[in-house]
């Protein structure tokens, strides 16, 4: 399996005592909701652009992973993702938190944008920092907590005809610890099978 590009760097020496003294890494299913409007006849044709909700940073890096993640994911649809005007609108929003061995939140975060408003409620972009000592102390790896809510509408009305929502969570020192992993597997999962059954939750290994 290809492994993504890790977005910390890491010393040789570090890298050597990591095999040494790593904690088992933990990623859990991605569980997924969608919600299918009866008028979503026009899925997955023509034109759509993907944009952040408002009060994501869209000119943040990690918004970006997400954005193209969903891109390609769109496209593989039969859809023709433009930067323009399109037929089709696809929001995104995110939300990212990271829980210590000890169960606290909110360590090793560092917010890249603001609160985001949708279907799900609110949430918040954020870039997120490793804590490199627990990693080679053996200790329990930070668990990353991901949500990723996507929504699609007519670029001429404001009901949405898709709704979908996908979260997982992994362990800092898995493979899905980096956010190109993780954005890919959870947009895999957010539109296999799609538009998929309205209401239903799956978990998708």
């Amino acid at each position: 399996m290809k492994h993504p590009l890790l977005t910390f760097a890491l010393p040789v020496a570090a890298l050597a005592l990591l095999g040494g003294c790593a904690t088992p890494a933990y990623v859990s299913p991605v569980e997924v909701t969608r919600f299918v409007d009866q008028a979503g006849t026009s899925l997955g044709q023509g034109t759509i652009r993907v944009v952040a909700a408002p009060g994501l940073d869209s000119a943040s890096v990690e918004y970006g992973i997400y954005a193209d993640a969903v891109r390609a994911e769109l496209q593989q649809l039969g859809y023709r993702v433009v930067t323009q005007e399109a037929d089709q609108v696809a929001q995104v929003s995110l939300e990212q938190m990271v829980t210590a061995a000890d169960g606290r939140r909110g360590t090793g975060v560092g917010v890249g944008g603001g609160a985001s408003t949708g279907t799900y409620g609110s949430g918040v972009g954020v870039g997120v920092g490793v804590d490199l000592t627990r990693l080679l102390s053996g200790r329990p790896a930070e668990r990353i907590e991901r949500q990723m809510a996507v929504s699609i509408r007519s670029a001429s009305g404001v009901r949405n005809l898709w709704e979908g929502r996908a979260s997982m969570t992994a362990s800092a020192n898995s493979d899905y610890g980096a956010s190109p992993a993780a954005a890919a597997r959870m947009a895999d999962a957010l539109f296999s099978g799609f538009p998929g059954q309205s209401g239903e939750t799956i978990s998708v290994e």
